[in-house]
């Protein structure tokens, strides 16, 4: 059995950009998760629309959005890509005092965009971070993964 290997690694051990040139375009799709615990009075903030800062989901909607198209910028080999389509939506956990984020991204092309769904779900969670610190420093960034991905050569991803 081979040992893995990873494929931003030259055969002299240097980092390298993934050459997808010989790849056809396909159709990908990833789906990634997290979540920000806060305080009861950031979480009535969020939910009442009452955070000086303004309509604090919303801004950080956009800002997820934002940040799936600038991934590249942050991450050294990623590839910049065209998307077709970036999401990002919120569900407010009441009982455990928490805001999920879910960010969807797709495109058709030669590599996949799980990079671009992780960094969404993180800037739009930091964004929520940034806009409600007024009110308490005490929030927490925490289970952000990767829930889905889909085609390419790896096929189709599910955390179970």
């Amino acid at each position: 059995m081979d040992e893995p290997r990873f494929n931003h690694f030259d055969g002299e051990g240097n980092a390298i950009m993934v050459d997808v040139s010989p790849k056809a375009p396909t159709h990908r799709e990833a789906v990634a998760a997290g979540k920000i615990k806060v305080s009861r009075p950031v979480l009535d903030a969020i939910t009442g629309h009452t955070a000086a800062k303004g309509d604090v989901l919303g801004v950080a909607r956009v800002a997820g959005i934002m940040g799936t198209k600038r991934t590249s910028d942050l991450i050294p080999l990623c590839h910049p890509l065209m998307l077709s389509n970036a999401r990002v939506d919120f569900t407010i956990l009441a009982e455990e005092c928490a805001v999920e984020a879910r960010c969807t991204v797709k495109l058709n092309g030669k590599t996949g965009v799980e990079m671009e769904a992780l960094t969404g779900v993180t800037v739009a969670l930091l964004t929520i971070y940034d806009m409600c610190k007024a009110i308490d420093k005490s929030m927490e960034l925490t289970g952000i993964h990767l829930l889905h991905k889909e085609g390419g050569k790896s096929g189709v991803y599910d955390h179970d």
